[in-house]
């Protein structure tokens, strides 16, 4: 069986199980009245199945994830993710539909001592303002991937987004990892969102018009009654590009971007 196959299929597989109706006991209660959660549990959107550890920390090291960051996990469930933000230093917060895990969270948070930088909400991802993250987690569909790809996109230029198991249709990820020592939904996918360049810029040499596919960029630049074609890419708000022997290297802000060509100062407005 061919790679591709395998993991067609285990994308089905997965799939499969998280859309499924759940199996496991409505009465998810110990005999104290503590709620218990159980794998395959009913959500509003998908069955609860969390995250293996091995692969939170692999995602947040995706990441890069410092104590200057702020994550969101869209869909907390335990607030595992959200914790182990927290324990790194930085500030969390977990939406989560369901009442019983949020509380369940926050007991978690406060017996590992980080009540303070993770919190938790009862909410609706789709209602839900998250625009202040530098970091977002999930481990959702792919349809529902989509539904929240173009708030995502919408984000600061920089803003890393990582899901578990799943992509975003054609938005190709930057980077794909697996985790060790991992048995199920092992595989992380990181995206970081790209600023926006679509346009015609004025440059000291000539007129720049770019196009975008999410993070890959491609152009020409009018240059003494040439048509010069450029290909490059965005890494958030820096964006590379290339035209023959020639690469601009730029840091893009709104309407301007500055950097350098072949090492010499450059600069675009639009």
């Amino acid at each position: 069986m061919t790679i591709r196959r395998s993991l067609i299929l285990a994308t089905a597989v997965l799939a499969g199980a998280l859309m499924a109706p759940a199996t496991a006991q409505t009465d998810t209660s110990t005999h104290d009245g503590a709620f218990v959660p159980e794998v395959g549990q009913s959500g509003k959107d998908v069955i609860w199945v969390p995250t293996p550890q091995a692969l939170v920390d692999r995602m947040l090291d995706m990441a890069s994830l410092t104590a200057d960051d702020t994550l969101v996990d869209l869909g907390s469930g335990d607030g595992r993710t959200v914790i182990t933000a927290a324990k790194r230093g930085a500030r969390a917060r977990g939406i989560e539909y369901n009442p019983d895990m949020v509380a369940l969270s926050r007991s978690a948070a406060l017996r590992e001592g980080v009540a303070d930088r993770a919190t938790f909400e009862q909410a609706d991802i789709f209602e839900s303002d998250f625009s202040d993250a530098t970091v977002v987690t999930l481990f959702l569909l792919p349809g529902l991937n989509m539904r929240l790809r173009p708030t995502l996109l919408d984000m600061a230029p920089g803003t890393r987004v990582v899901s578990n198991s799943f992509t975003m249709g054609d938005w190709e990820p930057d980077e794909t990892s697996k985790a060790e020592n991992c048995q199920n939904y092992c595989i992380a996918y990181m995206w970081v969102v790209p600023a926006k360049v679509e346009g015609t810029w004025k440059t000291p040499a000539g007129e720049l018009t770019l196009t975008q596919t999410f993070q890959m960029v491609q152009g020409t630049l009018q240059k003494g009654g040439q048509t010069v074609p450029l290909e490059g890419r965005l890494n958030g708000a820096q964006l590379t590009l290339k035209a023959g022997n020639d690469e601009y290297v730029a840091q893009v802000s709104g309407s301007k971007m500055q950097g350098t060509l072949n090492g010499e100062p450059w600069s675009a407005a639009l």
